[in-house]
Parts: C-alpha cells; sequence; structure tokens
C-alpha cells in the first residue's frame, strides 16, 4: 500500500505539473487582459480631433478608419463608432487570436480537468476497492500456516474476492477438520497403547508366576525345568520392557509445539485479541468489557501468546452463557496476569483439576464438539513460556488466568 500511495502521489504531482506547463505554453503570448486596440483607437481619435487625419503606419489592431458615408456598415470586422468634430468614424480592428486562445486555453484545461478526475477516480477506486480489501486478507494464508484455523474468514461485499474467500475458507474448515481427525486419531492410538499395556500386565504375571514354580522344582526333569524356566523369565522380561515402552511412549508429546521465545509488548497482544472479538462478540450479542492495563515489554512468542489467548476465548464463547465476558488485568514483580472471565460456567468443582489435561472433557461437553485438547496446549504453550495458567470457579463465573512473564 506503501508503494501504491507512493506512485498516486507522483502521479498527482505529475498532473499538476502538466497543467502548469500547458497554461503557461498557452499564456506565453497572450496579452493582459487590457484591450491594446483601445488604446491605438483613442490616440488615433485625438489625432483626428487635432489634424482632421491620423497615421495608421504603426498601428498594429487597427486596420481601418472609414467616414461616414456608403460603405460605412459594410465591414466584417470587429469595429467601434466614435463621433469626431461632428463626424461620424468607423474604426475597424483586429485582437491578434486572444478571444481564440482563450478558447483553446478553455477546451485544453477541461479535457485536461476531466482526464485528471477520471485518472484519480479510477485510482481511488483501485485503492479502496481492490487494494485495501486485499491487503486485509493478506494476512489470512499466513494464520493458517501457522496453524490458527479457528479464526473465520470475513465474508465481504466486493465481488472481485468472492470466490477467493469462499475458496479460502472451504480450505480453513477443510484443515481444521483434518486435523480433529488426526487429534482423534492420536487420541485413538493413545487408548489403544494404554489398553495394550493393562492387557499384557496380566499375562505376564501368569507367566512369571510359572516360572517361579520351575524354578522351585515343581516339575521333573530338573535340569530341562530350570532351563525352560529361564527362558520364561527372561520373555517375561522381555515383554516387561516392552510394555514399558509403551507406556512411556503414551505419555510422550504427541503434539509439535513450538515457540520462538522473544519480547513483545502487552499492548500488541491486548489489540491482535480485542481487534478481532470486538466485533465477533457484538454480532452474537455479548458484552465485552476490556479492563485497564499498563504497557509493558513481555517475554515470550507474540503468535502463541495470541494462540493461547484466542482457545480461551473460544472456550468462554462456546461453554458461556454469551451474556458478557471480560479481560482483566493485573500486575506483579515479574508477570503479567490475563484474566478471561465469563459467566454460564455448568462445569463441577470435582472438573476443575483435569481441564488442562489431554482428550479430558467435562460432563458439561455433551453435544458440542471438542477434541479436549485447547486448554492442555495452552499450558503446555504458557509452560514453554515461562509462565503458567490456571482457572477459578465462583458461583456460575469461572475466570482462566495466563501468567506472562516479564521481559
Amino acid at each position: 500500500m506503501k508503494a501504491f500511495n507512493r506512485i498516486f502521489s507522483a502521479v498527482t504531482v505529475a498532473i499538476i505539473l502538466l497543467f502548469a506547463v500547458v497554461n503557461m505554453i498557452l499564456a506565453a503570448d497572450k496579452t493582459d487582459g487590457s484591450r491594446p486596440y483601445r488604446v491605438e483607437i483613442s490616440r488615433l481619435v485625438r489625432e483626428i480631433e487635432t489634424n482632421g487625419s491620423a497615421d495608421m503606419s504603426e498601428c498594429v489592431y487597427v486596420t481601418t478608419i472609414e467616414r461616414y458615408g456608403e460603405k460605412f456598415y459594410s465591414t466584417d470586422s470587429d469595429y467601434v463608432i466614435y463621433e469626431i468634430n461632428g463626424e461620424l468614424y468607423r474604426f475597424d480592428y483586429r485582437t491578434n487570436g486572444d478571444s481564440n486562445k482563450a478558447y483553446l486555453a478553455g477546451i485544453v484545461n477541461a479535457v485536461l480537468g476531466a482526464m485528471a478526475i477520471l485518472f484519480i477516480a479510477v485510482m481511488l477506486y483501485i485503492k479502496f476497492a481492490i487494494l485495501l480489501p486485499f491487503e486485509r486478507l493478506s494476512n489470512i494464508p499466513y494464520e493458517l500456516s501457522k496453524g490458527n484455523l479457528t479464526m473465520p474468514i470475513k465474508e465481504t461485499k466486493n465481488h472481485f474476492f468472492g470466490n477467493f474467500l469462499w475458496g479460502i475458507d472451504i480450505l480453513r474448515e477443510n484443515l481444521e477438520q483434518q486435523k480433529q481427525r488426526e487429534l482423534e486419531m492420536q487420541k485413538e492410538k493413545k487408548t489403544l497403547l494404554l489398553s495394550l499395556s493393562h492387557d499384557i500386565k496380566t499375562p505376564l504375571s501368569v507367566i512369571k508366576l510359572y516360572s517361579a514354580a520351575l524354578s522351585r522344582n515343581l516339575y521333573s526333569d530338573t535340569e530341562k525345568q530350570q532351563k525352560i524356566a529361564e527362558n520364561i523369565t527372561e520373555k517375561a522380561d522381555e515383554i516387561e520392557g516392552y510394555v514399558s515402552q509403551i507406556i512411556t511412549a503414551s505419555r510422550e508429546e504427541f503434539l509439535s509445539l513450538e515457540v520462538n521465545i522473544g519480547e513483545f509488548y502487552l499492548s500488541e497482544l491486548v489489540e491482535k485479541i480485542t481487534g478481532y472479538y470486538r466485533e465477533k462478540l457484538a454480532l452474537i450479542k455479548t458484552d465485552f468489557n476490556v479492563g485497564k492495563y499498563k504497557n509493558c515489554l513481555l517475554s515470550g512468542d507474540l503468535n502463541r501468546s495470541v494462540e493461547v489467548l484466542q482457545n480461551i476465548m473460544e472456550n468462554a464463547i462456546k461453554y458461556g452463557d454469551g451474556r458478557r465476558m471480560e479481560l482483566i488485568f493485573s500486575e506483579a514483580d515479574e508477570c503479567v496476569q490475563i484474566a478471561i472471565m465469563n459467566g454460564g460456567c455448568t462445569l463441577g468443582r470435582d472438573d476443575l483439576p483435569h481441564i488442562f489435561e489431554s482428550f479430558w472433557r467435562g460432563a458439561n461437553t455433551e453435544n458440542i464438539r471438542g477434541s479436549g485438547l485447547g486448554l492442555y496446549i495452552c499450558r503446555q504453550l504458557m509452560r514453554k513460556m515461562n509462565g503458567e495458567i490456571f482457572a477459578e470457579i465462583a458461583d456460575d463465573i469461572i475466570t482462566v488466568t495466563a501468567v506472562f512473564a516479564k521481559a
């Protein structure tokens, strides 16, 4: 947009210079509008009054002097009539094309003005109808590339980007569905691993009992029994090692959450959140209040911090009563707390300690789509940014607080 503004300014200056140059050229031979032919006629009148005749040898504008007679009114030239010493005299004159030049200058200026207005109108139309809407859309692919799929694409009446917006929104929905499917697969995989680890433990204990019996010579052929017992114990230990690996794998991180630690201002984070959610909450008739805060420098990843607050806001919209939401800020020595508060909480107090666990969903989430990973991801991100997140319930109001470290 800055490049376009520079081009627009340069073209505007060029148009102004063109106007100035053209008018200077047209005015180069132009008189000052004092009608010089009248000066000559006045001089000739005085000479006739004095001498009875006049010398026209130095006249530039007056072409003929005609005394009253038969040809007095037969002329195609511009003229004026004076009475001198009781007789009428007609003075024919020319204006050296001043009127024609003025007419030509008017036409040229009108044409240039119309072209300038048309050009400026087209440039402004391109700016406001095409470039500005496209500039607002230019951040969408970047957000999608970061995996931010919760933000819907705003509709616009601009017909230039109708199909583009529709296609981008379909892409966003497909990516979101794919992400949900991947999370469900991860959930099924985790459940399967935990189930296998539990099922293997039962035959494992039986194998160990048999090996213990054999090792105590409860069967004949001692040498063979001893060898079988040792083999069973060895295999049992091997299976136990696999089980241990399965359990360990099931507990490891299954999401790749990269965080780029840097510094950013609190106001940047607040503006990104409020800039979108003011409009969204206004559309669903939810009051949105943003408390006062003192701007300061925070440590962490700005994009990931936005993702954390977006997840909390989306949960508040999804599970709250839709009446009111509030952002509350508080400051300690080394941190800033951002609390998101909303009413209509139906989560039980016994469920509160589990809301940050992976794949956990409370009893209040029936018939509401979700993966049970939103707040889990928030906690992982906050801890990677040396912060924390916690939740509190008071009556039917739930407050989720993200703690950010100061830079």
